[in-house]
C-alpha cells in the first residue's frame, strides 16, 4: 500500500513538472512569436500590403487558404523543431495581414497610442485570463462548443459586413470578438495546466490566435470610437 501511494504521488509530481514546463515553453514561444509580428506588419506598412483591397472576398479566400496551409503545416510538424519555425513564419505572415489595420490606424493623428493602448490592453486581458487559467478550480472545458460557435458567427457576421460596411455591426461584432477570444484564452491556457494539450507548439498556435484576434478587435473598436483624424 504505502510502495502504491509512493508511485501514485511520483506520478502525480511527473505529471505536473511536464505540464509545467509544456506552459513555460507555451510562454516564451508565445513571447518569441511577437517578433516576426512585428516584423510582418513592419514590412507590410512600408510596402502598403493589402491583401483585401482589389476583392475583399476573394482577399479572404487567399488568407485563409494560406492560414490553413500553415495550421496543416504545423500539425505536422508539431513534434520537432521545423515546428517552431513553421509557426514563427506563421506568425510572421498574420503581422503582414495586421499591417493594413496598422497602417489605417497610424493614419490617425494619435495612431501611435491607439496602437500602444490596444497593445497594452490585450497584455492586461491575457494577464486576467491567464491568471483566472491558473488559480481557478473551475473546469472551463465545457466552453469549448459555445466558444466556437461564436467563432462561426463572427465570421459569417463579418462577411456580410464586407458587403454591407455598418461601422455599427463592425463595433459589435469586435466587441463579441473580444469577449470570446478572452474567454478563448482562458480555456487554452487551463488546456496545458491540466494537461488536455501536452504539445507547446500546439498550445502556442492557440493561445497567439486568441490573443491576436482579441488585438486586432480591441484597435479596431478604439480607431472606430477614438479615431483623430485632426
Amino acid at each position: 500500500m504505502n510502495n502504491y501511494s509512493q508511485n501514485t504521488l511520483e506520478n502525480l509530481n511527473t505529471g505536473a513538472l511536464a505540464r509545467n514546463r509544456v506552459l513555460r515553453n507555451t510562454y516564451w514561444l508565445l513571447a518569441l512569436s511577437m517578433i516576426p509580428t512585428v516584423l510582418g506588419a513592419w514590412l507590410g506598412v512600408q510596402l502598403h500590403l493589402s491583401l483585401f483591397a482589389g476583392s475583399p472576398m476573394i482577399g479572404f479566400v487567399v488568407f485563409m487558404a494560406v492560414a490553413f496551409g500553415f495550421f496543416y503545416a504545423i500539425e505536422k510538424t508539431k513534434n520537432s523543431g521545423l515546428g517552431v519555425a513553421v509557426l514563427l513564419g506563421f506568425t510572421f505572415f498574420m503581422g503582414l495581414m495586421l499591417s493594413r489595420l496598422i497602417e489605417y490606424t497610424l493614419g490617425f493623428s494619435n495612431g501611435a497610442q491607439l496602437i500602444m493602448t490596444a497593445f497594452g490592453g490585450t497584455a492586461l486581458i491575457f494577464g486576467a485570463m491567464a491568471t483566472v487559467a491558473t488559480v481557478s478550480k473551475r473546469d472551463f472545458s465545457s466552453m469549448s462548443k459555445w466558444l466556437f460557435a461564436g467563432v462561426l458567427v463572427i465570421i459569417v457576421a463579418s462577411l456580410a459586413n464586407i458587403f454591407l460596411q455598418l461601422p455599427a455591426l463592425q463595433l459589435t461584432i469586435s466587441v463579441v470578438a473580444i469577449a470570446i477570444f478572452s474567454a478563448y484564452i482562458l480555456y487554452d491556457v487551463q488546456q496545458v495546466i491540466n494537461g488536455g494539450e501536452t504539445n507547446y507548439i500546439s498550445a502556442t498556435l492557440a493561445i497567439y490566435l486568441d490573443v491576436y484576434n482579441v488585438f486586432v478587435n480591441l484597435l479596431s473598436i478604439l480607431g472606430i470610437l477614438g479615431g483623430n483624424r485632426d
